[in-house]
């Protein structure tokens, strides 16, 4: 399996991972990557440990990443709360590369472009492992929360509807 940018700083920081390839001789690009749901079904790995990485834009032109369950729906509300916004959006499809690196359905927490507030959901907070891209469509990583720790700064809070 190729290894990915973030493959490389969890190596660097000594955390411990596996990682996991859904490509099947496909080659996704940006449009038509699977869902993260899709991507729970094709690894066999229970929906509620799979998360993905949304990056958002706040009233003070601030970027804040939210990692959240794939099967869940970010509350915009809740995450201005969370980071100390009055409001936060999306951040429009064509400026994430530009912003963070990562295309659309392969946007990892680790390794952007520049270190931007990161918070998880707090339903990562109890389980024994998360799974999440690595950084490219087609490949994911699974470690354990605590673990993370040692090689991204972030914070817990109720992110979801």
């Amino acid at each position: 399996m190729e290894k990915t940018n973030v493959m490389r700083v969890l190596d660097r920081c000594k955390v411990r991972y596996e990682s996991h390839c859904y490509l099947s001789g496909e080659d996704f690009s940006p449009e038509n990557a699977p869902s993260g749901v899709e991507v729970a079904a094709v690894l066999g790995i229970d929906v509620a440990r799979v998360f993905k990485t949304l990056v958002t834009v706040g009233k003070s032109l601030n970027h804040y990443v939210f990692v959240i369950p794939v099967a869940s729906e970010l509350d915009l509300k809740k995450a201005a709360s969370a980071v100390g916004e009055k409001s936060v959006e999306m951040l429009k499809f064509g400026n994430l590369l530009s912003v963070t690196g990562y295309v659309h359905g392969g946007c990892s927490p680790i390794g952007m472009k520049k270190a931007f507030t990161t918070v998880f959901d707090v339903s990562a907070k109890e389980l024994p492992t998360v799974v999440f891209s690595a950084g490219k469509i087609g490949y994911q990583v699974e470690l354990a929360p605590a673990d993370l720790a040692r090689a991204l700064k972030f914070s817990y809070a109720d992110l979801t509807r």
